[in-house]
């Protein structure tokens, strides 16, 4: 009977001593320095973020609407007087909404029929450009289009841009915009180009070129651009959409 007692005793004492050890194993344990915990790429990024650069935008000029990446670009030539060109902006501007592969790029052209008014509508959309950035010259381009009497006849006199800043009125009272103006003129003329609406289209990925004149239907922009994409060369191709089409173009 004792050995019964006994051996239970034994056990009970057995098992305090191992909890003793145990404790002050932990207690040990708990005052040593712990080696630093490894990160990975993704861990260590979370931590010591490297800045990434902001995705790059084409501002202007030359003043580009739609994806800077599309591969083709219908450049055109146009004049802010042009009765033709004004009919065909809005015309212009959904086709290329509706084709992301695409984008449209401005090119002064000012025609001496239409003088000075036509020159001093493309100084008042580069300055608001200049000021407010791209969105903010294609609104300006839409606005004077919209309230011009056409033909030369220029803005109305007591009617001014809304909202001007006073940046682009800096602008507006220097000749800052007048060399861009002529140099896209003067261009245009070594070009062969001489009436507006005209349109360059180009495969940037290729180099070719295709110039269109006066306004072009959708249909044949897209032959022309497979045309481009098929290796084509740059001849001079006439397109023209009869003035008489235009009020049935979708707007």
């Amino acid at each position: 009977m004792q050995v019964a007692r006994f051996i239970p005793s034994r056990s009970v004492a057995l098992v305090a001593v191992l909890l003793v050890v145990a404790l002050i194993a932990a207690a040990w344990l708990g005052t040593q320095p712990q080696a630093p915990i490894a990160k990975d790429a993704s861990t260590s990024a979370e931590f010591n973020p490297t800045p990434t650069p902001a995705p790059t935008s084409t501002a202007g000029p030359p003043w580009r609407y739609g994806r800077d990446d599309a591969r083709f670009t219908v450049v055109e030539y146009a004049d802010l007087e042009c009765p033709f060109c004004r009919a065909y902006f809005a015309v212009l501007k959904q086709w290329i909404d509706a084709h992301p592969e695409v984008n449209w790029q401005w090119h002064h052209l000012p025609l001496t029929t239409h003088e000075p008014a036509a020159t001093a509508n493309a100084r008042l959309v580069e300055c608001v450009g200049e000021a407010g950035g791209r969105a903010a010259f294609w609104q300006a381009v839409e606005w004077v289009y919209a309230h011009t009497r056409g033909d030369g006849q220029g803005l109305p006199e007591d009617l001014g841009y809304p909202g001007i800043t006073q940046a682009a009125q800096q602008c507006l009272d220097s000749d800052h915009p007048d060399a861009l103006i002529r140099a896209q003129s003067a261009s245009a003329a070594q070009e062969g180009i001489k009436v507006t609406p005209t349109l360059r289209l180009q495969d940037r990925q290729s180099g070719k070129t295709l110039v269109l004149h006066g306004p072009v239907e959708g249909d044949a922009l897209l032959s022309t651009i497979d045309l481009l994409a098929a290796g084509g060369t740059t001849e001079t191709a006439s397109k023209e959409m009869p003035a008489e089409s235009l009020g049935d173009m979708p707007r």
